[in-house]
């Protein structure tokens, strides 16, 4: 049989080539292609020709950011400022007052306050007519205890301007660092009626009122300043502090509640938790709460002595010499000061090891604490009989240099 070729669905002819024309889609892809490296040309050159940002417009952000509670951006707006002017002045006293208030707000956040002050002590040699930088400068020597200069600051700055609302407040916070409460309240008073919508104004004066006792006043005044700044993290610990004076628990929690809905990593709220919830006896909380502070900041001693001593207050004296053995070695390797260590890390080590017999790890901590507090002006004493702590007379006896009480 002959197959037609011609005529059989199987074809094998050649179909032409349509020569000088290219399919749609090559073309679409060059045109697209040539469109996006024209407009990145084009970006770069707008970008290259577009000025820095303005420093005002790096301040007005920083301020934004700053009524918003948001000190960290804040903190990098003020300092771009014044990468691009170091003579900014505004810029300069509004990072100091962001680097204090950023400092009570967690438990590594200390350091911020001499920062401040370092700033403002800098320009102010330049600078020293100007009395908002003046007023910034006594607002940081008052964060870092140092009152009598602060107060002096203030008052030469409101001899000039009696209406200086930072000045005022720096003078209030001064005399309650010093501990005049009554001179404290009656500045801040003052402050409040000449600005009452300056969020600092009322928080110096729930301070006043905390520190004469009036807690309820206090809440009041911390309400008013969390009014103006609700997302400032700091009033959050001071409303819960003057809630605590007033027995109110549940006002402290919801406060403390309230710093993790803003910073849902913060230690320190979580360490005021696990006090909380040890002085309520939610032991099951409290452990999970400390828990976390050692996890999130393994190299803060107070999140190991507040677990340590939850597992003693538990009866696991095991844990509880574990935990309050880390606190006591962590002090001693960060090289704290012997008066501003915490002496019951020692202290309750030493008797969970006494309770559980283990005379070798109470004479070692005994024997520690005594040489360690040999040459230092402390308040609290440790001290057992010459021949050693009761139960342990047939070990190595302890050290005996110094009398006192447990």
């Amino acid at each position: 049989m002959r197959i037609k070729r011609n005529q059989s669905r199987l074809s094998f002819r050649h179909r032409r080539r349509r020569g000088g024309c290219m399919s749609l889609a090559v073309i679409i892809g060059l045109i697209a292609g040539m469109l996006l490296i024209s407009w990145s040309w084009l970006e770069r050159r707008i970008t290259a020709l577009s000025p820095p940002p303005d420093e005002s417009d790096l301040i007005n952000s920083a301020l934004e950011a700053f009524d918003r509670g948001d000190l960290d951006d804040a903190i990098v707006m003020a300092r771009e400022a014044l990468v691009n002017n170091p003579s900014q002045i505004n810029a300069v006293i509004l990072l100091s007052r962001a680097l204090i208030y950023r400092s009570y707000q967690d438990y590594d956040t200390e350091s911020d306050r001499a920062a401040a002050l370092e700033l403002t002590t800098e320009l102010i040699q330049r600078y020293p007519t100007n009395l908002d930088l003046r007023a910034a400068h006594a607002f940081a020597l008052q964060a870092n205890r140092q009152p009598a200069a602060a107060a002096d600051a203030a008052r030469r700055v409101l001899e000039e301007n009696p209406d200086h609302g930072l000045a005022r407040v720096s003078l209030a916070l001064a005399y309650a660092v010093a501990g005049s409460n009554e001179f404290a309240l009656r500045e801040s008073l003052q402050a409040v009626r000449a600005h009452p919508t300056m969020m600092d104004a009322q928080r110096a004066l729930a301070i006043s009122y905390g520190d004469n006792g009036n807690y309820e006043s206090a809440v009041h005044s911390v309400e008013s300043a969390i009014g103006l700044n609700g997302r400032l993290i700091p009033l959050y610990f001071e409303r819960a502090l003057y809630a605590l004076q007033l027995g109110d628990v549940d006002s402290a929690t919801y406060a403390y509640m309230q710093v993790l809905a803003l910073d849902s990593e913060n230690v320190k709220a979580r360490l005021r938790l696990c006090e909380l919830s040890s002085l309520l006896r939610e032991r099951d909380a409290a452990i999970a709460y400390c828990t976390a502070v050692t996890e999130r900041a393994p190299s803060w001693a107070d999140g190991w002595y507040q677990l340590g001593r939850e597992y003693f207050l538990q009866g696991n004296f095991e844990a509880a010499q574990t935990n309050l053995h880390q606190c006591s070695t962590l002090q001693v390797m960060q090289e704290i000061p012997v008066e501003e260590r915490r002496f019951e890390c020692w202290y309750l080590q030493g008797q969970a090891a006494e309770i559980r017999g283990d005379c070798p790890t109470l004479l070692a901590t005994y024997n520690e604490f005594r040489a360690m507090t040999a040459n230092s002006d402390i308040a609290q004493t440790w001290a057992y009989p010459p021949e050693g702590p009761p139960g342990c007379t047939s070990s190595t006896p302890a050290t005996s240099n110094q009398t006192g009480g447990s």
